[in-house]
């Protein structure tokens, strides 16, 4: 390399680096920004949001860009909600621009950005389609509007710190909008929000239509629910999410939010997409029935700490435009699932054998996928972006960071527990990341500070157990990790049902038939793939098809709606039948008592008040 190219190459990295400690600035403030009056927030862009038609599923936006001086760039993100680049511009239409009156040119540079050259206002004009079930996506109809904004909103690259405005023109008769971040209405039929910036707008979905809506009782600072849909009840709803939320808030010493949102799709409404998205202050959840929000609720809500305000340095900046890789969603996601059950057993939403079970079967499926041999936690982490390719999400080539993650934070508990005779645990590096990174507006470096933090709480070096089973993939030692925790891992052979065929969630959430077992009950009836799984015995694709199995028999019928090429049909076959390992984990009735103590402060935990009064 020659000096003039270095001295450039240099320049341009100092350049980056530069904008880069910017945005990492402006994020760290982001959390503390959005709580700001609105009246403090002096926008720089203006959306017109109109629906004239909504079963065309057409979203049309007039997006006004202040004090433009020459040339402004415009660009619609690639990824949001799902680590999966999955290219929103493609559903981007009509794209028109004018100044002052006057028509401008639109230049396309690439996929997702667009070049305009004007003086003052420019307002740029387009049409978004979309008409997929949340949470993951966005969706307009006869019925309601979800809206990700990162898939409907054109951003400037330049201004993405500054403030947005959001205008919802033409809303349907009856319709109401709502939004995490809050949402004004001026007067009937007229919906305006605010936002200190577009990474906060991106980060709060927005839900317009006929939708109930109430707030939680008993709960500071508040909690509200949004539900639209059927197949649930509002005081088991309220009382689920009443426990899940003060378990959770004890936990990690208070609330980090003014006000915080349940958007709830439930029942014929969530069309069996499901799964939830965190956001800053809400969650969106898709669900078939009232009686699956729990185990959803619990994990989302306690993504209010882990990523969203305990955040790994390598998703920040956060980058729209392509991959951003990081090795820490074994903790971000696999150890906030360890912390959903938890609140689960702890509230007393589920009892003490239900959390043995759902841990046995994480256990179980890590060691019936192949891949568990060689995928670490952290590789599993930085792979997440394959999992749109099918044959990537089978058994042979990959492990979920979630399973993986969760039975890891279970084994770090335990020891760190076992070392400081459970006068400390996991629960403490949760809070002490909050402390260290959440609360100063800092990002830890992915493992490396998760090490460090369990380390400080347990007193002494963790480094082999980080080495061994979160960077590399060595076989995790389950029998030895819970018997300090005094419960037993039992493992045998069972014959079970089994359908003879694989699935998987596209992006929009629905269930494609991914391979069919040649020979199998499955493929003498004509299942395909590529089939789309509309309904199973009637009812929306179990949640978890392992235990639905598990209660089946082989020879059952199981009938299936499916569609295929556009038309719909239906297939009728009875299960196959099959060998599995299974796992059983149980209480050890001779366990010593520094053993039983540990059992029981995992199942009920300490309150961060109380932890602290006990140093």
């Amino acid at each position: 390399m020659t000096a003039s190219a270095r001295n450039s190459t240099e320049k341009a990295r100092s350049g980056r680096q530069k904008r880069a400690r910017v945005l990492l600035g402006l994020t760290c403030l982001l959390l503390f920004c959005a709580s700001l009056p609105a009246q403090t927030i002096r926008p720089t862009v203006r959306y017109d949001l109109l629906l004239p038609h909504p079963s065309d599923h057409l979203f049309h936006v007039n997006m006004f860009i202040f004090e433009v001086r020459g040339e402004v760039l415009v660009q619609m993100p690639a990824w949001n909600a799902l680590y999966q680049i999955r290219d929103f511009s493609s559903r981007v239409q009509e794209v028109s621009a004018e100044a002052d009156g006057r028509a401008i040119a639109v230049e396309k540079l690439d996929k997702q950005t667009w070049r305009l050259r004007a003086q003052g206002t420019v307002t740029v004009h387009y049409a978004v389609f979309w008409d997929s079930p949340g949470p993951f996506a966005s969706q307009l109809n006869e019925e309601h509007a979800f809206i990700n904004p990162a898939m409907v909103f054109l951003y400037v690259p330049d201004r993405r710190s500054e403030g947005l405005q959001v205008d919802f023109r033409q809303v349907p008769a009856g319709w109401r909008v709502e939004s995490p971040i809050g949402v004004g209405d001026s007067q009937a039929g007229a919906y305006s929000m605010l936002a200190p910036s577009y990474d906060a707008l991106a980060d709060s979905p927005i839900e317009m239509g006929p939708f109930k809506s109430f707030r939680i009782g008993g709960l500071v600072p508040p909690v509200e629910v949004l539900v639209h849909g059927d197949n649930w009840k509002q005081a088991d709803v309220e009382d689920a999410l009443r426990k899940i939320c003060r378990s959770e808030i004890a936990l990690m010493g208070g609330a980090p939010f003014r006000r915080y949102l349940f958007l709830l799709h439930v029942g014929k409404a969530a069309q069996g997409a499901g799964g939830g998205m965190e956001h800053a202050d809400g969650t969106a959840i898709n669900i078939s029935s009232g009686q699956m929000l729990p185990g959803v609720a619990a994990h989302e809500f306690f993504h209010l700490w882990n990523v969203k305000r305990i955040r790994p340095a390598s998703l920040e900046p956060i980058d729209y435009t392509r991959e951003q890789y990081t090795r820490a969603l074994w903790f971000a996601e696999g150890v906030t699932s360890t912390y959903g059950n938890y609140a689960l057993v702890r509230s007393g939403l589920w009892s003490r054998e239900a959390f043995y079970s759902d841990l046995a079967e994480r256990i179980g499926e890590l060691e019936s996928r192949p891949a568990n041999r060689w995928q670490s936690a952290e590789q599993s982490s930085l792979d997440a972006w394959l999992e749109k390719y099918p044959y990537y999400n089978a058994p042979e080539f990959s492990v979920s960071y979630y399973s993986k993650g969760q039975v890891l934070g279970v084994l770090l508990d335990i020891l760190i527990r076992d070392r400081t005779r459970n006068a400390r645990s996991l629960d403490d590096v949760l809070r002490r990341m909050d402390l260290e990174f959440a609360r100063k507006g800092r990002f830890y470096r992915d493992s490396l500070d998760v090490r460090l933090a369990a380390e400080e709480v347990a007193g002494g070096s963790l480094e082999e157990f980080f080495r061994s089973y979160v960077a590399g993939a060595g076989a995790l030692p389950y029998a030895a990790i819970l018997a300090k925790g005094g419960l037993v891992l039992a493992k045998q052979e069972i014959r079970r049902a089994d359908t003879g065929f694989l699935e998987e969630r596209d992006a929009s959430g629905r269930v494609m038939v991914r391979s069919v077992t040649p020979g199998s009950a499955a493929d003498q009836a004509g299942l395909r793939p590529g089939d789309e799984i509309r309904a199973w015995n009637g009812e929306p694709f179990p949640r978890r098809l392992e235990s639905w199995l598990r209660d089946r028999r082989p020879g059952e019928r199981l009938r299936l709606e499916i569609v295929r090429g556009g038309q719909p049909a239906q297939l009728s076959l009875a299960l196959d039948e099959t060998t599995e390992s299974v796992f059983q984990l149980t209480e050890d009735p001779h366990a010593a008592p520094a053993a039983k103590a540990i059992r029981e402060g995992l199942l009920h935990g300490t309150p961060a008040s109380a932890a602290a009064a006990s140093r």
